[in-house]
């Protein structure tokens, strides 16, 4: 019976594993089964482009996974056993048993508790949710009377997000709500590139402002006053999934998995995580932020992890940084902060076309790296350790 490893989640962090997983562990040893909601890889990254009216490649995950012998099984998941060691998905199909579990099911869209955003905002965290904002800006254009979009939150989806639907659809007026100052993470040079691009893109700035509620036509403020709104975009943070919480894994007070330096999980042995979904202590003593590059770096310990638990050999640490961020302002434009050991912004900054051009590199590369998970990497597969493998047999017996 062959060692089973189920992945949950084919984002970034979850495809790309994936893909390694399968290339450098022995098809006669083990089997690997991805379990994805979606039938197309999903560049989170760009899905505030895809709202704007831009379209962005969504690679078939059959095609990247083509070769690497992976399941792929397209479901969303329900609930996991840990007992059991087993995940329901909600196709209304068998259960998918594992002796490995990679959880990478993400993040979504985090409401706090503010009424309302559930029934009337709109967001950018997964891509049917792109396309129903998408849906509502073009219903906005054909109105013709320069519809009022509404971005709540100044992190850097809502910077990404207001300031590429300023440039793609100027026929629309943009107003971004600021908790606090606009821009506040970035240097003092950096907060000033920003505010110029959107003096330039025409984004009417409303700074320390608190939101406390969202209504169909309007949001209300905290300090008593309201904003017109024909399509509110809710960028204020994110939430992790709920099943990793409700499945009984050691969690943070946000949901994250709590894992060693490995991203193996403390309470269960035989799960490992990555992604927005795993609470991973960077190299600098601070906990990753929910990023892209993060789910890169957790994503790749995971793997190397895993491989060497069952194959017998040391396990390498990857590289935990949180180096900077990289933000787009449009098409034509953008900022790249680098910053500190204790994540604060560095005095220095690249900003305009040239960031511009680093951040779409980028982009580019996470794209392609994800929708090549195996390009690189030695054809020999490594067989399991023989305390592996007995565990197998022992299981089959027990079956």
């Amino acid at each position: 019976m062959k060692h089973r490893i189920v992945v949950l989640g084919a984002g970034y962090a979850g495809a790309y594993a994936a893909g390694n997983l399968a290339r450098r562990l022995s098809p006669a040893d083990t089997e690997i089964t991805v379990v994805n909601a979606e039938p197309d890889f999903v560049q989170r990254l760009r899905l505030h482009q895809l709202a704007a009216g831009q379209e962005i490649a969504a690679p078939k995950l059959a095609d990247v996974f083509k070769g690497t012998g992976i399941r792929l099984h397209l479901a969303r998941v329900a609930a996991i056993d840990l007992e059991r060691q087993a995940v329901a998905t909600a196709d209304g199909g068998s259960e998918i048993g594992y002796d490995t579990l990679l959880y990478t099911l993400g993040s979504a869209v985090a409401g706090h508790g503010v009424s309302g955003v559930a029934e009337h905002a709109f967001h950018v965290t997964s891509r049917p949710a792109a396309l129903r904002l998408r849906a509502r800006l073009d219903a906005l254009d054909r109105q013709g009377e320069g519809g009022r979009v509404l971005v709540v939150g100044d992190g850097l989806t809502g910077i990404e997000t207001a300031t590429e639907l300023a440039e793609s659809r100027p026929g629309l007026s943009v107003t971004l709500v600021a908790r606090g100052e606009l821009g506040a993470r970035l240097s003092a040079g950096a907060r000033l590139h920003l505010r110029r691009a959107c003096d330039r893109l025409g984004i009417t700035v409303v700074e320390h402002t608190g939101v406390d509620a969202v209504e169909a036509t309007r949001v209300l403020c905290a300090d008593g006053t309201t904003l017109a709104s024909d399509a509110t975009v809710w960028t204020a943070g994110f939430a992790i999934h709920p099943i990793a919480a409700a499945s009984g894994l050691e969690v943070t007070e946000n949901g994250q998995i709590v894992v060693d330096r490995t991203m193996r999980s403390l309470s269960h042995p035989s799960v490992y995580a990555a992604g927005d979904s795993v609470h991973a202590v960077g190299d600098n003593g601070r906990p990753l932020p929910m990023s892209c590059a993060s789910a890169g770096y957790t994503g790749r310990q995971a793997m190397k992890a895993i491989v060497g638990r069952l194959t017998g050999r040391k396990i390498a640490n990857v590289k935990l940084d949180y180096v900077g961020n990289h933000i787009s302002l449009g098409r034509h434009d953008g900022i790249l902060q680098p910053v500190d050991g204790r994540g604060r912004a560095k005095a220095n900054y690249l900003a305009g076309r040239n960031a511009a051009r680093v951040k779409a590199g980028i982009v580019q590369l996470s794209l392609w790296t994800t929708s090549h998970p195996t390009f690189g990497l030695p054809k020999r597969r490594r067989d399991l350790a023989p305390a592996q493998q007995a565990f197998a047999v022992d299981r089959r017996a027990a079956a």
